[in-house]
């Protein structure tokens, strides 16, 4: 079961569990996938993991993945960093 803060905060209005792209994308398997991002402009490969995804919480226009608007807002402030790693958890658990 996702942490609370997951439905609590909003995130399924853009993200799914099941593969389907919405605004934002799946999250299903998406940690250790290798994503484009864009950063400052440019773009360039990255490995999803703990600390991309922490920061794309906390900063999501940082590094915002090709081909998604860049309308996430931060999450800084909203999620705990005990609920960040609740949320990390979860992520990493969907195959």
């Amino acid at each position: 079961m996702p942490p609370l803060t997951t439905v609590s905060e909003g995130c399924p209005a853009c993200h799914t569990t099941d593969g389907s792209p919405l605004v934002g994308l799946t999250f299903k398997g998406i940690f250790g996938r290798t994503k484009t991002v864009v950063t400052a402009g440019k773009e360039h490969s990255i490995v999803v993991d703990e600390a991309y995804i922490q920061k794309s919480m906390m900063d999501p226009m940082s590094d915002v993945v090709k081909a998604f608007p860049p309308i996430m807002p931060p999450q800084k402030g909203l999620v705990s960093e005990d609920e960040a790693k609740e949320i990390i958890t979860y992520l990493k658990g969907l195959k």
